[in-house]
């Protein structure tokens, strides 16, 4: 008897996915503009040149549109985790939803006062006290951040946290091993720097906008001069920090590694980097394949001698782990009849850390124990994800990432020799550059989190088992209400931006011409 019905955990996956990937449109917009907007408003403070008052103004207003956004589109996700994934937030609420709760603080209490302030404190407070609200608003929105991308990590590298036979739920064991996790450290900082790279991004191809009908001239090169400088360091970062990032998914989700690379047999160390290929599930292999020597063993071991192991081999391993699996699931059984079993509780303890895998059992017989070999290979076979999938979008956020430093590069050399606006080819280039960060960060999602399928909690809890008691039909009606009011948020949101980066800050009263002729506003 089959006790999962897959049509409700496809339609909540695919909810909670789109609802997700819309409201990651708005946030690392966020984390990157606010930083920029620092930035140049302590040039104001120490110039005193209005231009860069008038700039943080304007950026300011493209800011705010996209802070509210991004709030309206995150509290809907919070209330998904109750309506579609309720037994996932019994199961290991305990550990989820502390971080959850944090963010929630910094993102609605010191986020939204730090907003309020930074767009009506202009006439009110002092320079440098509305620079340090910029600034804490910065800090304030990085630190929001980190909180889900705490909340995040803990699900590809679940530490800090045990299963408990009596309660039937995974519980706290050390909270600062949950805070300090390293793949918390490595998605925060690969991120952030991502969200920078899309801010920096986002001012360069509106102002190039600009200089291409020449308008806001002046306005516009200071700030691709920022958005130059910013986002060649962030850029940079992005690329250095995914590789650490990479590392860590080598060590802790080897599964979702071998995937990334289409890499179905143990290769010899060093492993070689697959550049391209056609992988195919069916067959399991990886047609057309063009390989580079050493590269994929050096970014995912760090070493020339030790293997990386291949999709085919980590299918065995979970084989054995199930088998494991089953004999951890039979001891929490037997501690359910009898909380004082010794032998029950030695058996569960030697083998829990693999009770998940036996979970993995549970889409295809309704008692573990009773699998036959048949059900056991269908569940190892199980956590492969979808490989040409990750294969391709590894690469398509990678190529971007290059793209971003050759792009940033380029116009950081043009700020410094003065002719950014001496090209329209290159302005043409910045200009439709702009959807290329979102498209890397989107794609860089899909990868963390389509490559751990099958598991909601990397071996700890089945995505399948994750869901709510619900109907197929009342999963519809939720996912067609939140296809509608996120489209209607959509059209809201475009029209905005269009409407003020249009306008520019000459037409919003910003930056008439009259003042680009001050002598105090000259470089």
């Amino acid at each position: 008897m089959i006790l999962i019905d897959a049509d409700v955990v496809t339609l909540s996956r695919l909810q909670f996915a789109l609802t997700a990937l819309y409201h990651f449109l708005f946030v690392p917009l966020t984390l990157g503009l606010v930083w920029i907007l620092a930035i140049m408003e302590s040039v104001y403070v120490m110039t005193g040149r209005e231009v860069w008052k008038r700039m943080v103004q304007f950026w300011g207003v493209l800011f705010g549109i996209n802070f509210a956004m991004g709030v309206a589109t995150g509290v809907t996700m919070e209330f998904q985790f109750g309506m579609n994934w309720a037994y996932y937030s019994h199961y290991v609420g305990d550990i989820f939803g502390a971080p959850l709760a944090i963010e929630g603080l910094m993102a609605f209490f010191l986020e939204a006062t730090l907003v309020g302030v930074f767009f009506m404190g202009w006439e009110r407070i002092s320079r440098i006290k509305h620079l340090l609200v910029t600034w804490f608003l910065a800090l304030g929105t990085s630190l929001s951040a980190l909180w889900i991308l705490v909340a995040n990590a803990w699900m590809q590298n679940p530490v800090g946290a045990a299963f408990n036979p009596e309660t039937m739920r995974m519980e706290v064991t050390s909270f600062s091993a949950v805070l300090f996790n390293p793949v918390a450290q490595d998605k925060f900082v690969h991120t952030v720097s991502a969200g920078y790279v899309l801010g920096a991004m986002f001012v360069l191809s509106i102002s190039a906008w600009y200089l291409l009908r020449g308008r806001n001239v002046d306005f516009a090169k200071r700030s691709m001069t920022v958005a130059a400088s910013f986002g060649l360091a962030a850029a940079l970062s992005v690329v250095v920090l995914g590789d650490e990032s990479g590392y860590s998914v080598s060590l802790n989700q080897k599964m979702k590694m071998a995937s990334i690379e289409a890499m179905w047999e143990t290769e010899p160390a060093p492993a070689p980097f697959t550049l391209f290929g056609l992988p195919d599930m069916q067959q399991r292999t990886t047609h057309y394949a063009l390989k580079i020597p050493w590269v994929m063993g050096l970014i995912g071991t760090r070493s020339l001698d030790q293997t990386m192991p291949g999709i085919n081999e980590l299918v065995d391993d979970a084989k054995g782990r199930i088998g494991n699996g089953i004999q951890a699931y039979d001891a929490m059984l037997m501690l359910r009849r009898d909380k004082d079993d010794a032998q029950a509780k030695a058996t569960l303890a030697a083998h829990d850390q693999d009770l998940g895998y036996a979970l993995l059992l549970k889409k295809y017989v309704d008692d573990p124990r009773r699998a036959t070999p048949a059900d056991i290979q269908k569940a190892a076979d199980s956590t492969i994800p979808n490989v040409p999938v990750l294969f391709w979008s590894f690469r398509i956020m990678v190529a971007c990432g290059f793209y971003f430093i050759a792009l940033f590069a380029l116009s950081f050399w043009k700020a410094s020799k003065r002719t950014l606006d001496r090209q329209r080819g290159y302005l043409r280039l910045a200009l439709w550059s702009l959807p290329l960060p979102w498209i890397a960060i989107e794609l860089g999602w899909i990868v963390a989190e389509y490559g751990r399928q099958p598991w909601a909690i990397e071996g700890v809890l089945p995505t399948a088992l994750g869901v709510s008691a619900v109907s197929t039909g009342q999963i519809l009606t939720s996912l067609g209400g939140f296809l509608l009011f996120y489209t209607a948020l959509a059209v809201v949101d475009a029209v905005l931006m269009l409407k003020f980066a249009r306008k520019g800050p000459d037409g919003l009263g910003l930056w008439p011409p009259a003042l680009a002729t001050l002598p105090s506003d000259r470089p």
